[in-house]
């Protein structure tokens, strides 16, 4: 029954920068970071890797930068469809209506092929204990249905799988009417279109996700073993877990977990997490705004491994999740006061008589200081159902850990709220990743590396309505991506954090943010620590300005893929704080390396007379000829007849040596492997400078691709210091830049993807590879685009001529 079973749960760990450069950015660890593992999870499919189909998943609300700025919409993905990040095992999308109506048509009932019923999805690591029995409602009760007058808390019972902390949230996304359909759908059920078949919709990483399932449920002498309703013919709460435990993979990838990631899950919502231990003092009025924004709120006592007692003398368990089902102040006369009291109405899943017994509780004597109208208002009911009321006061001293799941704004409407249409939250979204050698950075302990991380930057305008000290509440979440489905092949959870940098004149600062500006700038805020959780989030409340949020790694180079969420009181301008893509000027130190032109001249001359005498009759090279020309340059004999005014065009051809040399990024003679130069590579070379199509170069353009590559090799050398034959993937961005390509943080990860070694290094060969594709395609953009208006025009035929040939 524990929240957090120790047999079941990965080490949490938790970090901070040391430190290093000019300031100590962070705070030594809270309690917050203490031991708070998220459920173990296997999950049973593979994510789409980096296809984010956000067209789709987000409302596009314009861009900055080139970059689009996105809201989560309500756009639901099926299984197997693709950007859903889910791929079932049959191999086809699994389309509710669809596979409903083929059921209904063969007369029989539906058989999941993707959470079958064998031992695996019960369990992962062992063989079930006993003897499970898989059977349908029908099987299990008389006159099955799916909904007893409604939904409500009451309908979730815990049985013997540790999930308390996904039956907390249960038990709240109830209190919710159009949240509640959201993720169980109205239009299924026990009627004449009953097929043995049932969907469930989920919110996973920016998306969400409907899950079928058959309703096949595991069963122990008759009855129901996992999570049930207390009436014995509604199934909705049966279902709903299994459909959760499909998309994790087995039912014991439920046990032990956050009560947040459930929330986050039911909701696309964004979750905090406090320890009451050290609540800030305006702790009550956080909750009662998070109930009147419709927000889930959970709360857990501390498990302590040593004691075998798991209830206090209070009535409360040690370890386990409770929901909070109502925070309000209340009128309360006594003969020596009159006053408000803070009170909360919490549940415990087990739903029977283990509750509070402390003031407040049932029948407790503080009730008669409270009018009968206010107890009708409360609905106030005196049961052995798990349900109980206690001060705010006496909350914050036997509870450890509080957890408010606020919800995505999209969720609410103007009638929900009611007389708090101004609580609504504001929130931006936006996806990235962190790539090995690219924008994996690390922590600002790496201050070399640190800048090369994603950045955002964000304008807080309006100050909170009600707050004396005009300032913004900004609630911060970072989260990593499919960890979790991935634990199978043992990809743990990242340790991640952020900080928050103020920009005062933001408009003279480099986008991005360079080293230099963090090594004299200290943060402003920033997550209490760095820990090895899905998610972590903070509420801070800062002066209306410029701000540039900064997620990381605490180590460089660890590679994964996130979601940054930022909500506040009022609208927050959001947008990534990056470069342009396009062209600029070359290094002014690339320039100085110049050959004078009369030497330039000269060699020309002879480059001509070379490049003729081995082109052929018609003058030109196809790609064939240009690798034998190459290939031919290689041998002893040509470096052996060429003169000492010739150094120039022996560069040139030492150059294309190094560049495409294969088998050894150190190739700095005429030492050529017996294959000679990569056909691919001649083609793409060929391709880049062949402008009227004919598959051939002339001399003209043969001579501007060797400016080009001279113009590389210098730039390479410079980053190069060591001479290694290959330069760090965070220097990428700056080399191109020197030669006068500007990328964004997005191409710079493309590229690092598709040309950097496992080590995240670029070889001189894939350089000069990644500026020919690069130029390549900024010169077919530009070529559609005269009016330098960042908009290119192309035919379905043009688009696949073009990105074919080069």
């Amino acid at each position: 029954m524990s929240v957090y079973p120790v047999q079941h749960v990965p080490i949490v760990k938790s970090k901070r920068p040391e430190n290093s450069g000019f300031y100590n950015d962070f705070r030594p660890p809270s309690l917050y970071s203490a031991l708070y593992p998220s459920p173990n999870s296997l999950g049973m499919f593979k994510p789409y890797g980096l296809y984010k189909p956000l067209d789709r998943l987000m409302r596009y609300e314009g861009t900055t930068n080139g970059t689009p700025r996105y809201h989560p919409s309500l756009s639901i993905f099926k299984i197997g469809e693709r950007g859903s990040g889910f791929r079932p095992r049959a191999g086809d999308v699994q389309d509710f209506e669809v596979l409903r109506d083929q059921c209904l048509q063969r007369g029989a009932l539906f058989e999941d092929p993707d959470f079958d019923t064998v031992d695996s999805s019960l369990f992962y690591s062992k063989s079930p204990d006993k003897r499970f029995e898989w059977r349908r409602p029908s099987e299990i009760a008389s006159n099955p249905q799916l909904f007893i007058e409604g939904a409500s808390r009451f309908d979730v019972q815990q049985g013997e799988l540790g999930d308390c902390w996904l039956l907390a949230a249960v038990a709240n996304l109830t209190l919710n009417e159009k949240l509640f359909y959201q993720v169980v759908p109205n239009d299924q059920g026990f009627d004449n279109k009953y097929a043995g078949i049932f969907h469930f919709r989920f919110w996973q990483y920016g998306r969400w996700v409907d899950v079928v399932v058959d309703d096949r449920l595991p069963t122990y002498h008759g009855k129901l073993i996992f999570l049930h309703s207390a009436t014995e013919n509604e199934f909705w709460s049966a279902l709903l877990e299994k459909a959760y435990a499909k998309i994790h993979g087995s039912y014991e990838a439920l046990k032990g977990g956050s009560t947040c990631e459930a929330m986050e899950d039911f909701t696309g919502g964004v979750s905090e997490m406090y320890e009451l231990n050290e609540v800030p003092p305006n702790l009550f009025m956080i909750m009662l705004k998070a109930f009147q924004r419709q927000s889930l709120m959970g709360c857990s006592i501390e498990a302590d491994p040593s004691v075998t007692e798991m209830e206090t003398p209070q009535g409360l368990v040690k370890g386990h999740a409770y929901s909070i089902t109502r925070v309000t102040y209340v009128d309360i006369t006594t003969p020596n006061t009159t006053g408000k009291i803070p009170l909360l109405r919490l549940r415990n899943p087990w739903g029977n008589e283990a509750e509070w017994n402390g003031p407040w509780s049932d029948k407790s004597a503080e009730w008669r200081f409270i009018s009968e109208s206010d107890k009708q208002s409360l609905g106030l009911v005196f049961d052995a159902d798990g349900e109980f009321w206690m001060s705010y006061k006496d909350f914050v001293k036997y509870f450890s850990r509080l957890e408010i799941c606020n919800l995505n704004p999209d969720l609410l409407t103007k009638e929900q709220l009611g007389e708090n249409k101004n609580l609504k939250w504001e929130m931006s979204v936006f996806e990235g990743e962190w790539v090995r050698g690219a924008t994996a950075g690390g922590c600002r302990n790496f201050l070399e590396t640190f800048a090369s991380n994603p950045q955002y930057r964000i304008t807080l305008e309006d100050p909170d309505d009600e707050d004396e000290e005009r300032k913004c509440t900004v609630i911060i979440a970072l989260m990593q991506k499919n960890r979790r489905a991935q634990r199978k092949i043992g990809a743990e959870c990242l340790t991640i954090g952020f900080a928050v940098y103020q920009l005062i004149n933001p408009d003279s600062l480099p986008k991005p943010l360079d080293t230099n500006f963090f090594k004299y700038n200290a943060s402003t805020a920033r997550s209490p620590t760095f820990i090895n959780l899905r998610e972590i989030s903070s509420r801070f409340s800062l002066p209306p300005g410029t701000y540039c949020i900064v997620p990381s790694t605490f180590d460089p180079n660890e590679q994964g893929e996130f979601l940054l969420r930022v909500f506040s009181e009022h609208e927050n301008n959001m947008a990534e704080l990056d470069d342009e893509v396009g062209m600029g000027e070359v290094d002014v130190k690339i320039k100085e390396q110049e050959p004078e032109p009369d030497k330039v001249d000269k060699a020309n001359e002879k480059i001509k007379e070379f490049f003729l005498k081995l082109a052929g009759v018609d003058q030109e090279v196809d790609w064939m000829e240009l690798k034998d020309i190459l290939d031919y340059a290689m041998r002893n004999d040509v470096a052996s007849n060429t003169n000492a005014g010739d150094n120039i065009l022996i560069n040139l051809l030492q150059t294309f040596c190094e560049s495409f040399c294969q088998g050894s990024p150190l190739a700095s003679t005429f030492k050529m492997e017996k294959a000679g130069f990569s056909k691919d590579v001649c083609r793409s070379m060929i391709a880049m400078m062949d402008w009227d199509r004919s598959g051939k170069l002339g001399f003209e353009e043969f001579k501007s691709l060797w400016i080009d590559i001279r113009q590389w090799k210098t730039v390479f050398k410079m980053y190069d210091k060591e001479s290694k034959g290959y330069i760090n993937g965070f220097e990428l961005r700056q080399a191109l830049n020197s030669v006068g390509y500007h990328l964004n943080t997005h191409i710079l990860n493309i590229m690092c993807h598709r040309y950097a070694t496992k080590d995240g290094n670029i070889m001189f060969d894939d350089f000069i590879m990644c500026a020919v594709r690069l130029k390549t395609m900024i010169d077919m953009f530009k070529e559609r685009d005269p009016d330098n208006k960042n908009i290119a025009s192309f035919t379905m035929e043009e688009w696949v001529e073009k990105t074919l040939y080069s």
